[in-house]
């Protein structure tokens, strides 16, 4: 070994496909939601206790930024969290924890309500496209905020929060969030409209109700906010996360199987669960369980992710491992992200048959993938690759598993109940002490 070169432990997840998914599973809360909720429990001087919180990555980076700007944080339960305000609150957070997810930027909405000054690192998360943060600012600066950009920094102060009127340029969920949070606080009321209408939004806009605050029109394209001077204690419920249910039902339809999944909310799945029923499998929805059970071989069908509540881009790429196995030729249109198709170089590495110009991918279907070494470049990613490995012949290997443990809960162990040949592998690599400082 070069005397430069470090050896170091990772793990990889390797697949045996051929096993159909069979059984129950319980859906976990909502990645996007539980962030959010995370940052909002910064608006109160009480104390507060979120439930359902998924045991992934992201959140738990999330409670150690509150730790780290003052905020008390004591673990109840292994979905339950109580939050609780320190003696002092501070307005800078770290910027080594903010640069790990995308969602850190969600203090900048509750820490400039509470502090009336911030300071975030720009936020960091999966590379999928470019993912400005201009509606933010547009937001914030429609409630006499001064908003500076900086050493790498998003800086807001104001010194008087007034309420707003803002029309958003697009509709994104983030903002949205972000400046219903800074308005929860602000005098007088905020009208946002073009407002995101997707289920976390009402989530987060439920959490602020429950403390004590004043949202109107969360789920509508016009959301009204009045701001309040103290927000009290609450115990609050984050909601089911609609893209894991999503990912497991193609799952399920991929390996050949017959999955219900339990803690869902069926009306967040419309999208998904009219493709599958489109490519002919069997989707059987309760009132908060959905069955999926595989027919056979699927069909082709068209994808063209919008806002909710059109199809998700979070569920673009595990829809295609599912939809490249069908029969006949199938048209994706990304209209989120610029830059979402990666997977598709994987899964053609797998026997895929994908072909990707610009926005637009064209799959042909194949009858059977092939198992191969393949990377998660991100998150979503990732659960495709999982996806196509329950559904390949043989093995496959997936590097990058990190993205993957940031929004699914122990995926591996929760797929091996219902039947999955999966398991996580340890493995050494060598890198240059040059390339880990970079």
């Amino acid at each position: 070994m070069k005397e430069t070169e470090v050896i170091f432990s990772m793990e990889r997840i390797v697949v045996q496909g051929g096993n159909p998914l069979k059984g129950c599973l319980r859906i976990n809360g909502a990645k996007n939601s539980a962030v959010a909720l995370l940052a909002a429990s910064a608006l109160t001087d009480a104390e507060v206790v979120l439930d359902n919180l998924p045991e992934i990555s992201d959140v738990n980076v999330m409670l150690e930024i509150l730790k780290a700007i003052g905020m008390n944080v004591t673990r109840l339960g292994q979905f339950e969290w109580r939050i609780a305000a320190g003696k002092q609150l501070s307005g800078q957070t770290p910027e080594n924890l903010a640069v790990k997810l995308r969602a850190s930027y969600y203090f900048l909405g509750s820490l400039l309500a509470k502090k009336g000054k911030v300071n975030v690192a720009l936020p960091g998360g999966c590379k999928i496209g470019s993912r400005p943060i201009d509606q933010h600012l547009k937001g914030f600066q429609a409630l006499n905020v001064a908003c500076l950009l900086e050493d790498g920094q998003v800086k807001l102060s104001t010194d008087h929060l007034q309420g707003g009127h803002i029309f958003f340029d697009m509709s994104t969920v983030g903002a949205t969030i972000n400046v219903m949070l800074a308005a929860s606080m602000a005098e007088g009321t905020t009208i946002m409209e073009n407002a995101a209408l997707e289920p976390e939004v009402i989530d987060i806009a439920n959490f602020i109700n429950a403390m004590g605050g004043k949202v109107k029109g969360a789920g509508t394209e016009t959301i009204r906010v009045t701001g309040v001077k103290y927000f009290g204690s609450c115990t609050y419920s984050c909601i089911p996360d609609r893209i894991e249910a999503g990912t497991f039902m193609l799952a399920a339809a991929a390996s050949g199987g017959d999955v219900t999944l339990t803690n869902v909310i069926p009306e967040h799945l419309e999208a998904v669960t009219a493709k599958l029923r489109e490519s002919g499998m069997e989707v059987i929805p309760t009132l908060d369980s959905i069955r999926v059970k595989s027919t056979g071989r699927p069909k082709a069908v068209n994808i063209k992710t919008l806002p909710h509540p059109g199809f998700p881009t979070d569920l673009q790429a595990p829809a295609m491992a599912f939809f490249g196995l069908a029969e006949g030729s199938s048209v994706f249109n990304e209209t989120i992200y610029e830059s979402r198709f990666g997977h598709a170089e994987e899964l053609n590495q797998m026997g895929a048959n994908i072909k990707v110009d610009g926005q637009t991918a064209i799959v042909q279907g194949v009858k059977r993938y092939r198992g191969s070494f393949v990377t998660a470049a991100n998150l979503r990613a990732g659960a495709c690759l999982i996806i196509a490995g329950l559904a390949a012949e043989g093995t496959t290997t997936i590097s990058g598993i990190e993205h993957i443990d940031r929004g699914y809960d122990r995926i591996v162990e929760r797929l091996q109940t219902i039947g999955a040949d999966i398991k996580r592998q340890e493995f050494f690599s060598n890198m240059s002490a040059e390339t880990i400082q970079n």
